[in-house]
């Protein structure tokens, strides 16, 4: 079965149709044969394909010969950046139509829940009543939250949790561009901003030892792990000799950077091809990042055009996806 395991979806019960006087909630129309998602005084365009309706979007799955999604919300519809009650409130309206959808749609539709990050206890709960429900593989996070990246010390109970629930995690940058000027030009806030905050995320991850001394976390990185292939051998280099580098990790960063699980959002098939040889055939999942103008319309094709053996190809393809999903 093919899985495409970075696939969005805005809930219908997350927009403004289902609670008009609530000023916070995306408005999604199509406006010209445009799809506008107006969200907080903004009208954005780059959703090019169905975001609501999960009949439009299962058959655009189809037309592109994907099987099964494993769906996740907009990232800025994780509820990160509200109000603790607020935060868990956005969560839950989130969490119980994705419930629903797998219901509805059990031989194509997996998902993905989201928890309340800025408030770590309420987090927890969350996140261990979803395990409990049965009917989430995991969570999607942000990469950072408010100014924290979610490596941080503070985080360390979150992860405790997460590996005794044996829950899947997704980390999606926030397209936030890092406080950096020059990302606002040139839409680099996407094509260098998104990369560049999951690497960061990746590698904090890894040099404070969250990976190493949690090897039962399953962690899958967006956009083929964003920069972090290109920064391994710095990592590596400065973990050899430099006291800051190596002071909470203990084995190679190598060893923990090949943990993680990535998608196939690598727009480059040169680029594939070594993460495949970096991470193994075991760790690349296939996604598409729709329905964004910077996702593919037609993922398999970006996977099949490496001419990989039948095996490594049928474990890209949806392989690894069934095995990580506890669902299926």
């Amino acid at each position: 079965m093919i899985i495409d395991v970075h696939h969005h979806i805005i809930v219908p019960e997350i927009t403004r149709d289902a609670a008009p006087e609530e000023d916070w909630r995306p408005r999604v129309f199509w406006e010209d044969g445009k799809q506008v998602v107006d969200f907080r005084g903004r009208r954005l365009h780059s959703a090019l394909r169905p975001y609501v309706e999960i009949e439009a979007i299962l058959e655009a799955q189809r037309e592109a010969g994907v099987e099964g999604v494993l769906l996740s919300p907009w990232s800025s519809l994780l509820g990160h950046d509200r109000p603790s009650q607020e935060g868990r409130r956005i969560c839950q309206i989130q969490n119980q139509s994705l419930a629903g959808l797998t219901e509805k749609y059990p031989e194509q539709v997996r998902v993905l829940g989201t928890v309340p990050m800025q408030d770590i206890p309420h987090a927890i709960e969350e996140l261990q009543h979803l395990m409990r429900d049965g009917r989430f593989e995991g969570i999607e996070i942000a990469a950072t939250v408010g100014e924290l990246y979610v490596g941080d010390d503070s985080f360390r109970p979150f992860w405790d949790a997460v590996e005794q629930a044996e829950a899947l995690v997704f980390i999606h940058p926030t397209t936030r561009g890092l406080g950096i000027s020059a990302l606002q030009d040139y839409y680099m806030n996407n094509t260098v901003g998104n990369p560049l905050e999951t690497a960061i995320v990746a590698a904090q991850l890894v040099m404070s030892g969250v990976i190493e001394q949690h090897p039962n976390l399953r962690i899958l990185l967006s956009h083929g792990g964003g920069a972090v292939l290109s920064l391994r051998g710095r990592l590596r280099h400065a973990h050899s000799f430099q006291p800051k580098a190596r002071s909470r990790l203990k084995e190679s960063p190598i060893d923990s950077l090949k943990r993680f699980y990535f998608d196939t959002v690598t727009h480059d098939a040169d680029l594939l091809r070594q993460l495949i040889d970096f991470a193994g055939e075991d760790h690349v999942l296939l996604g598409s990042d729709y329905p964004y103008d910077m996702g593919y319309e037609r993922p398999v094709d970006l996977v099949r055009s490496l001419a990989l053996s039948a095996d490594s190809e049928a474990k890209v393809l949806g392989g690894n996806a069934a095995r990580l999903m506890r669902t299926r």
